[in-house]
């Protein structure tokens, strides 16, 4: 008898063939992906720039590049990783994916626009390729003047306007989420009952619409400046170079947010999956979204303490500083208390989890030293600050992405990952981020100033354990790499919910079809209808 061949079921991975039904696609979920090849290529960049920083600091000497070149190093590797890498990766990979089907839609609101956005992402990308093929930028990631608009002679009209296009992008990601969110719900799925995801993403879309415009304007300000000498913050001609600071951190603070919020909509997620109950105070934790997104708008005066503000300003500053900690510290406690007395399971998301809630609660920890006038005096530009920004902008924000990529990588491409090596790369990532990062909170605090090629010898332990550090962290990043690829072909096929987790998303085939759901669903439960230790059965 002569063997059957069975028609693989269509989804949306298989449902066209070809190139262009890639590069012209309008579906939220092959765009997804686009974003996830994008990020993950500027991550690799930024990682090996990262790396050579490292290297270079490993002596203190300062002999493997020039002062220059070491300039052009930190800087590229924080225009990329910020701007290409950071800011995109969860809204655009995890929740253009997500949303529609979290909320029961069959895409977003504006799927031509979704798809522009991928567009707008890559032409701001390119502009800034070409300005690091071209000799790179030396100005830092945030382009101070008047040394950006007067002195450098790198690339930074090249780089700025990629960044400038850059932001277009997030501006029109936000506004399709928003609108899809208040939109497209299915029928029962009222606003307490979006899955936690959602309101954090929501509120991450709001930052991204009305933060975005602020820190073009500043950018295009700063292009004419250096282009054409109009002296916005130039004090030879009338301009102040601290304006610069105060519109540029007016956005770049909340930005700070529009990386962790994703961060903790992922968190709430894994930690009712996989503590299999009920988020403790959801409507807390959802609110606290939309507080950290308010109170974010109104702290960016702490950046600029040391720049001639004054005293009563700084006050201010630092008492809303301490402000935002409050809705931050309400998730923490909520996801702590979620777990209590759950029923948890070790899985290779949960890990990462716990890895986000230490790293985060180090940053932010660190974040109130910052926000004390005398204590942020002591440690300005030093790498204490280093530390922290990267424990809660890195940490937080690659350890939820990798957290997120692994608890829905069966449902975006329908196979399961070897678990036992993911175990052992979230071992790895988190002894090596915190051996990279950690030594730099006492060095920093020691004195050791940042954005220097050199330094004294005392200070040569404690880089010598960062760069080691570095080259852990280094290789529980690729680890995954290699066993998602291996997976694609190689994994077990995981079924339509192989975690036994609550959730629109879990209900369809996986990988979805390219409608999302053949009937509408109605909603007629919460979010996390779990009860202690087992699925609840309706």
């Amino acid at each position: 008898m002569e063997p059957v061949a069975v028609a693989e079921p269509r989804n949306y991975i298989n449902a066209e063939e070809g190139v262009l039904s890639w590069l012209l696609t309008k579906d939220h979920k092959r765009i997804a992906l686009l974003y996830l090849f994008s990020v993950t290529f500027f991550f690799l960049v930024g990682g090996l720039l990262a790396l050579g920083v490292r290297l270079e600091l490993l002596t203190p000497a300062g002999d493997m590049v020039e002062a220059d070149t070491y300039n052009r190093l930190f800087t590229t590797h924080g225009v990329i990783m910020v701007f290409f890498f950071l800011i995109p990766a969860i809204p655009a990979v995890l929740g253009n994916f997500l949303i529609p089907i979290m909320i029961g839609a069959k895409d977003l609101a504006f799927p031509r626009i979704n798809l522009l956005s991928w567009y707008v992402y890559i032409v701001g990308a390119a502009f800034t390729v070409a300005a690091v093929v071209m000799g790179g930028v030396d100005t830092g990631w945030t382009f101070y003047p008047p040394y950006s608009t007067v002195s450098s002679q790198s690339n930074v009209l090249t780089a700025a306007l990629g960044v400038f296009i850059t932001g277009f992008s997030s501006i029109l990601t936000g506004f399709n989420f928003i609108v899809t969110v208040h939109r497209m719900r299915a029928p029962g799925m009222t606003w307490f009952r979006l899955p936690l995801f959602v309101w954090s993403h929501y509120a991450t879309s709001l930052i991204m619409v009305l933060g975005t415009p602020v820190v073009a304007i500043t950018l295009v300000m700063a292009f004419v400046d250096r282009a054409f000498g109009f002296g916005f913050f130039d004090p030879r001609r009338g301009g102040d170079p601290v304006l610069f600071q105060h519109l540029f951190w007016f956005y770049s603070h909340p930005a700070v947010y529009i990386m962790v919020l994703p961060g903790m909509a992922v968190m709430s997620e894994l930690i009712a999956a996989f503590a299999r109950k009920n988020i403790f105070g959801y409507s807390f934790v959802a609110f606290s979204s939309l507080a950290i997104a308010i109170v974010g708008f109104l702290v960016w005066g702490h950046h600029l303490f040391v720049s001639s503000q004054s005293v009563y300003a700084g006050m201010v500053f630092s008492i809303l500083s301490f402000f935002v900690a409050i809705p931050s510290a309400v998730k923490v406690f909520n996801w702590t208390a979620t777990l209590y007395k759950g029923s948890i399971s070790w899985d290779a998301p949960m890990l990462y989890a716990f890895g986000f809630i230490g790293l985060f609660a180090i940053g932010g920890l660190t974040g109130l030293f910052l926000a004390t006038l005398a204590v942020d005096v002591h440690v300005h530009d030093t790498y204490f600050v280093v530390a922290h920004f990267h424990y809660i902008m890195v940490g937080g924000t690659t350890l939820a992405y990798l957290g997120g990529l692994h608890y829905w990588f069966p449902k975006m491409f329908g196979k399961m990952y070897p678990e036992s090596w993911a175990r052992f790369a979230a071992l790895v990532t988190f002894v090596g981020f915190n051996l990279t990062f950690f030594p730099q909170f006492i060095v920093g605090y020691q004195g050791m100033p940042r954005r220097y090629y050199s330094y004294v010898d005392e200070y040569q332990v404690w880089n010598v354990l960062s760069t080691a550090g570095a080259t852990i962290l280094g290789a529980g990043y690729m680890i995954p790499m290699v066993y998602f690829a291996w997976a694609l072909k190689y994994g077990r096929d995981a079924g339509p919910n192989p975690w036994g987790a609550k959730g629109l998303e879990w209900t369809i085939p996986s990988p979805p079809p390219t409608a999302n759901f053949d009937e509408t669903p109605v909603v007629t439960e919460g979010a996390y209808a779990y009860t202690e230790g087992r699925l609840k059965v309706v």
